[in-house]
């Protein structure tokens, strides 16, 4: 498993009977995870002394509970720095686990020896993109939320990126991709990390079951032919890291070469030493 064990002002520091209880910064959240199917003793008095609670509807969706938490505020990751607040289906606006995958994409593009060009689907609020950008690459940021690449660059704003070669795009994943391919551009690096379910600005259906590997086979012929790297997230139960290398396998290698590899990733779990599954990724990297 990869193990994102650099925070520094995150933390898991407890989970039972379906919640966990999670340190962002100096305040405390109590959110809902469905991998927490056992039941222990809450020992940590932070249970009962949060600052807010997302509870599950059983009709499905759910509501925060709030104690004394400010509308926004700020952690760090390294010299990163990104803005929470809590919204709509438990969210805070950032997958901590994720600093396991920006760790891997700055190693590699600090150590390219030559300008990389990154493009981020379905990007979020932007923990990958300012990883990329703070280790020196251009990167192309795609999300069909005008909401969250606001957020994005408020984000880059904050960590000193404001003026970085970021380019910032609303704009559908799929539809994007396929005006690229006509335009003839590609990317050393592509990152994407896809929804389970959504609908596109004309009502398209997205099932990432049925619809990831065709768009992972239409992204790749924007990868440039000395790519360096190509990661997909995952948070779909049914698709387990080795069906991520699977599909890389078969779209990536046989045209580019390289090696493919998979794994879950995961956060450390303060009050145990155990560590908390939090989806999967697809790595590829390639033979140059």
């Amino acid at each position: 498993m990869w193990i994102a064990d650099n925070w520094k002002d995150y933390e898991v520091i407890d989970t039972s009977r379906g919640e966990k209880l999670e340190r962002w910064g100096d305040y405390i959240l109590v959110r809902p995870d469905p991998q927490v199917i056992w039941d222990t003793e809450r020992a940590d008095r932070r249970w009962n002394h949060k600052n807010g609670h997302y509870h599950r509807s059983s009709k499905g969706g759910g509501e925060w509970e709030f104690f004394h938490l400010p509308q926004e505020w700020s952690i760090q990751y390294k010299n990163l720095t990104f803005h929470l607040k809590p919204f709509s289906f438990k969210h805070t606006g950032l997958f901590p686990e994720q600093a396991v995958n920006w760790d891997w994409v700055s190693s590699i593009i600090k150590s390219a020896g030559r300008p990389v060009k990154v493009l981020n689907l379905f990007a979020y609020t932007g923990g990958a993109t300012l990883a990329c950008a703070q280790a020196g690459a251009n990167v192309t940021h795609v999300d069909a939320s005008k909401g969250m690449v606001t957020w994005a660059k408020e984000n880059a704003a904050a960590s000193g990126l404001a003026d970085a070669p970021i380019r910032w795009l609303v704009d559908d994943c799929v539809k994007f991709v396929e005006r690229e391919i006509r335009r003839g551009n590609t990317y050393d690096a592509i990152i994407m990390d896809p929804p389970s379910y959504g609908r596109g600005p004309k009502g398209e259906i997205w099932k990432i079951e049925e619809s990831i590997f065709p768009f992972l086979r239409l992204t790749a012929q924007i990868l440039s032919k000395d790519a360096l790297f190509f990661l997909i997230n995952s948070y779909t139960t049914g698709l387990q890291p080795a069906v991520l290398t699977y599909m890389m396998e078969s779209a990536l290698v046989p045209v580019f070469g390289g090696r493919t590899e998979s794994s879950e990733i995961g956060l450390p779990v303060t009050a145990n030493g155990l560590v908390l599954p939090c989806g999967a990724s697809g790595r590829w990297t390639g033979s140059v």
